[in-house]
């Protein structure tokens, strides 16, 4: 046997021999692997399907309302906070039974069911919303403290004018016009070219104001 066939031959033994010893590891290995993926692929089928079903069901709660069906819609909700609270739509549709809370002067409720979805909002961006919408309510409360310091809890930034805006409502219900203004301005550079005529009339509001004060 010349030189090169015997190192060739042993190769190949050595081969052999490691895939005698290591030949059922390898095999789990591969198993698990396969485990893993398929695994992974349907967690996300029913991450996906879990999703589906929580927007359908707000559909019908939408649909419900828009009904008059307000014992359906309640139903409903309650299932999305009970098996879908992992979802955006539970805390979509809290928030819309807080807004027909709000209608119906049932604040206090209201503001029981914005601090369930404040707590279980997700995304940054719909927690600020959530909490604009809590200020709002607070506001109308009479709780000028509170709604300050709901909307204190809002990231910078976040809807910037029509924050801005109600701070400044929540500033005048607290006495303190000068802060008002500044926050009205606030809004009015926020917003833009879009700013509604309504926060240009609180300004000049407090611009009287002031002069007749003075």
């Amino acid at each position: 046997m010349a030189f090169e066939e015997y190192d060739e031959y042993e190769q190949g033994e050595r081969v052999q021999q490691w895939l005698r010893q290591n030949g059922l590891s390898i095999v789990v290995g591969i198993a698990i692997g396969l485990v893993g993926i398929f695994g992974w692929g349907k967690w996300n089928e029913h991450k996906t399907a879990h999703q589906t079903d929580a927007s359908n069901l707000y559909q019908q709660v939408q649909v419900a309302v828009a009904a008059g069906k307000s014992d359906s819609a309640e139903a409903l909700t309650e299932q999305l906070t009970k098996d879908y609270t992992d979802t955006p739509y539970a805390m979509f549709a809290m928030s819309d039974r807080a807004e027909r809370q709000v209608k119906a002067k049932q604040l206090d409720k209201a503001l029981e069911t914005l601090g369930w979805a404040e707590s279980h909002a997700s995304d940054d961006n719909l927690k600020a919303l959530v909490q604009m919408r809590i200020a709002r309510v607070l506001l109308g409360q009479g709780k000028g403290a509170d709604a300050l310091a709901a909307l204190d809890r809002m990231p910078a930034k976040s809807y910037d004018g029509v924050a801005q805006e109600l701070r400044g409502d929540v500033l005048v219900k607290l006495g303190r016009p000068d802060d008002a203004r500044k926050a009205y301005e606030a809004a009015k550079a926020a917003m833009g070219e879009s700013a509604p005529q309504s926060v240009q009339m609180k300004i000049d509001d407090l611009a009287v104001a002031g002069k007749q004060g003075a």
